[in-house]
C-alpha cells in the first residue's frame, strides 16, 4: 500500500517540473507573466485529476491573481497536451489550476514578526531594561 502513495508522489514532482517547464517555455500568451512559480501538484489516487497550485510573483492584487489563473486554465489543454508527450503515462491527468497563498501569507506573517520585533527592540532602547 505504501508503495502506491510513494509512486504518486513521484509522479506528482514530475508533473510540477515538467508543468514549470512547459508554463515557462511553450505557453506564449503576452498577458501572462513569467514569474510563475508551480509550487505544487496534488494528483487524484486514479492519475486523472491534478490540482495545480500557481504563485504569481509580480501580481499581488487579486485581479491580476485571477487573470493569470484563467490564462493558464484557458491553456490547460495545450499543457496537457505536451505534457502527454514529455511524460509516459497511461493517463494524462486533467488540469486545475489554484493560486497558492502559501507565499503572500508567509511573507504576511514574516512582516508581523518583523514588526512586532521592532516594537521590542524600540521598546527595550526606551526604557533601558530587558522585559525576559
Amino acid at each position: 500500500m505504501a508503495k502506491a502513495f510513494s509512486r504518486l508522489k513521484r509522479v506528482s514532482q514530475s508533473i510540477k517540473k515538467e508543468i514549470a517547464l512547459i508554463v515557462h517555455s511553450e505557453v506564449n500568451d503576452p498577458r501572462l507573466d513569467k514569474m510563475i512559480t508551480v509550487s505544487g501538484v496534488d494528483l487524484s489516487r486514479d492519475l486523472s485529476y491534478a490540482k495545480v497550485f500557481v504563485t504569481f510573483l509580480n501580481k499581488n492584487d487579486e485581479e491580476g491573481m485571477s487573470e493569470g489563473l484563467k490564462i493558464l486554465s484557458a491553456a490547460s489543454g495545450y499543457i496537457r497536451t505536451v505534457l502527454s508527450k514529455a511524460m509516459h503515462l497511461r493517463i494524462t491527468p486533467k488540469l486545475v489550476f489554484f493560486y497558492d497563498h502559501s507565499f503572500s501569507e508567509g511573507k504576511r506573517i514574516s512582516q508581523l514578526v518583523n514588526n512586532s520585533m521592532n516594537v521590542f527592540v524600540c521598546n527595550k532602547s526606551m526604557t533601558g531594561k530587558d522585559n525576559n
